[in-house]
């Protein structure tokens, strides 16, 4: 039995709901209760199979630096930021989280893409001392969020309350190692908790079995729509240029030296603008557009844009989404039509503010 189907095994016993026998739950009976704790108190998601790369040697702040859109050379241990990897062409090769260790740097990201970031970064390597180590099969991590969600986990003996923005500490719970990662990426207060993959099932149980109340991914997804934080390869892919995430002021420092990409991000920021970014939508009404849904203007032929994802919003019972929009309709509160099986759905733009 593997730690992985243990930590199933005592999710299906919880009630958790799936898509597939793999798959992490979609919730644990009722989204909207889920959603709800994670807006008004606090809960606990399941992340299992995010990318984390391990980046070892005497070089490796200055390598990572080199490509990437935010300042690495600088972060000291405890210290984590937001980050694009991106293309010679300023476009987003990936978006990644660099948290730093005494004694190394560790990169958090999407499931599924340590394959393509180690290839990527290896490609570049020549004589630097850097060492890549592959930790996504030995670590799952687990995200916390709601407003109590710090005094939760104290209560837990895992220290969070005064634990910074973009920073991490590392603590233990009945002999389970964790790494306790401040990350708002819900907009309520979040902690990425990284723990060994063994020792998954037994942390969960520690967690469920007092303080926090496990959520499904439906909440989740609705809760990452109205922060507007992008999924790469579905809201965000090779295609769109650093500055169409909407993440610039997070993710991109124009006061760092030279690195892959550099200069065409220069170069838009001295323009001022792109011609397309993600926004929010919040439709008048269900149900869920579609991956790729047309975006369109009331009264005319042309596209306002294209929907990349969407969810329900469990607070006022109305379907949001993220979408690619051209910059005369991305303003928020401008009204636009979603096209939904056919038929065109009203809708308003929202941003992160």
């Amino acid at each position: 039995m593997t730690s992985v189907s243990e930590l199933q095994q005592l999710q299906d016993s919880q009630g958790a709901v799936r898509s597939t026998a793999a798959s992490t739950p979609l919730h644990f009976g009722n989204p909207q209760e889920e959603f709800l704790a994670a807006r008004n108190e606090t809960a606990l998601f399941d992340l299992t199979g995010r990318t984390q790369l391990e980046l070892t040697g005497a070089d490796r702040q200055k390598f990572l630096h080199s490509f990437c859109t935010n300042e690495i050379r600088n972060l000291k241990p405890g210290q984590s930021c937001e980050a694009f990897v991106t293309t010679i062409q300023g476009k987003v090769f990936g978006h990644i989280y660099v948290f730093a260790e005494e004694n190394s740097l560790w990169i958090d990201s999407v499931a599924g893409w340590e394959d393509r970031l180690y290839a990527h970064l290896d490609k570049y390597l020549i004589s630097e001392k850097v060492q890549f180590h592959r930790r996504s099969a030995e670590f799952t991590d687990f995200y916390v969020s709601g407003p109590q969600s710090a005094v939760r986990l104290d209560q837990l003996a895992l220290p969070a309350t005064g634990l910074e923005l973009h920073r991490h500490t590392r603590s233990q719970l009945e002999g389970i190692p964790i790494s306790i990662r401040r990350v708002d990426w819900l907009k309520e207060l979040g902690f990425l908790l990284q723990v060994p993959t063994s020792q998954a099932a037994a942390a969960w149980k520690s967690f469920t079995d007092s303080v926090l109340k496990p959520a499904g991914h439906e909440a989740f997804e609705g809760l990452r729509i109205l922060a507007m934080l992008p999924h790469y390869g579905i809201d965000i892919t090779e295609d769109n240029l650093a500055q169409e995430v909407a993440r610039t002021d997070r993710a991109i420092s124009f006061n760092k030296g030279c690195y892959l990409g550099q200069e065409p991000i220069a170069r838009i920021d001295s323009m001022g603008h792109v011609n397309q970014e993600l926004r929010g939508l919040r439709l008048d009404s269900g149900p869920l557009p579609s991956h790729l849904a047309k975006v369109l203007m009331p009264g005319e032929v042309r596209e306002a844009g294209i929907v990349t994802s969407s969810a329900w919003d469990y607070s006022q019972n109305t379907p949001v989404a993220l979408a690619v929009l051209k910059r005369n309709y991305m303003s928020a509160g401008k009204r636009l039509h979603v096209l939904v099986s056919e038929q065109e759905v009203p809708s308003t733009v929202f941003d992160r503010s």
